[in-house]
């Protein structure tokens, strides 16, 4: 057995299906058909001699030798990948391609605050972004198919090391007619629980969000709770009088308001909300990178003035908890 009878498509193939667990899902992942890669995932389980993959009518399962395979096929294609970047980069700070993911309640909204400070900073930056939930894009990340994600903090129980980028408030889209829609501000305790409309499972903001408001647990499991594929949806299902939805701030800021139908409520008190990391493998042989690209985030987040960007102390959340009011020029998207 040699080297030459292994290449790095088959390895691709192979951790394809270790994480789709389904042949054709990762034949689509892959882009060929799915006989294809059903056949060179035995071609390669034939040259090494053990089986990968238990393969029933139904399902599909790792075998306990395939674990090990399959740990050191992602190993090989991530030292791949880095070989790539760092010939393509050039050795310049920031150069060449970076695999970047962000969660999908995120990365709408943070994509048009970002993309022109890194292109002018960086000029050779190839920024691939990725959208998904933080389950996938951890996934993505440990495979070395993502370089780096943004996403909710903490993530438990995986080994990753993480850079703050900031803290975003959660603001209450209420229906234009709706009782909540005069109050100045609203209690977690004056949401109604079966008005509540949820992400669908899967995302971390439907977690966070039935962690806050009362009753949300016991609608949510008699299915009493409406539900959305995305923010978008849960603001258009507002606009149109279906219910409320608790929104990230960059949500509010910078997506589509609807100002005609929907109106947008600060949570009195203690604001809820979620603190936004950098998250990064750390064997990363690309840290100064990782660091450079969470320094200009943070810095293009400075701008927006509404964010309370972590390391940057000059700047604050939607509601100034010292006095319990909205900053000057945030109040108008919030009405």
């Amino acid at each position: 057995m040699n080297l030459a009878g292994l290449s790095f498509r088959d390895l691709e193939y192979l951790v394809a299906v270790g994480d789709h667990l389904h042949f054709g899902k990762a034949a689509a992942a892959c882009s060929v058909s799915q006989p294809t890669l059903s056949a060179q995932i035995r071609k390669l389980e034939d040259y090494l001699g053990v089986q990968v993959f238990e393969r029933a009518s139904r399902s599909v399962m790792v075998t306990d030798t395939g674990t090990g395979v399959l740990a050191q096929a992602r190993a090989i294609l991530t030292e791949g990948r880095r070989l790539l970047d760092m010939v393509q980069s050039g050795g310049e700070p920031l150069g060449g391609p970076f695999r970047l993911g962000v969660i999908s309640t995120l990365g709408s909204y943070l994509a048009p605050v970002i993309f022109a400070p890194l292109r002018e900073r960086f000029p050779r930056l190839r920024l691939m972004l990725t959208e998904g939930t933080t389950a996938g894009l951890v996934r993505g990340l440990e495979s070395g198919e993502l370089d780096a994600i943004v996403a909710a903090s903490p993530i438990r129980d995986i080994e990753l090391s993480e850079l703050p980028l900031f803290h975003e408030s959660f603001v209450l889209a209420v229906p234009r007619d709706h009782r909540l829609a005069v109050a100045e501000r609203v209690r977690l305790e004056d949401i109604a629980a079966d008005e509540l409309i949820l992400l669908n499972e899967g995302h971390c903001l439907r977690d966070q969000v039935l962690r806050l408001v009362p009753g949300s647990h016991q609608a949510a499991q008699s299915g009493a709770a409406l539900q959305a594929a995305s923010v978008e949806t849960l603001r258009q299902m507002v606009s149109a009088g279906m219910g409320l939805a608790l929104l990230p701030q960059l949500a509010v800021q910078v997506g589509t308001l609807l100002d005609d139908m929907v109106a947008y409520r600060l949570i009195r008190s203690a604001t809820p909300g979620r603190d936004v990391a950098l998250f990064y493998r750390p064997s990363f042989g690309r840290i100064r990178d990782v660091r450079l690209l969470r320094d200009a985030l943070r810095d293009a987040l400075v701008t927006l003035g509404t964010v309370a960007v972590h390391g940057r102390p000059e700047t604050r959340s939607l509601t100034d908890p010292s006095r319990g009011e909205a900053p000057a020029g945030a109040a108008g998207a919030l009405v």
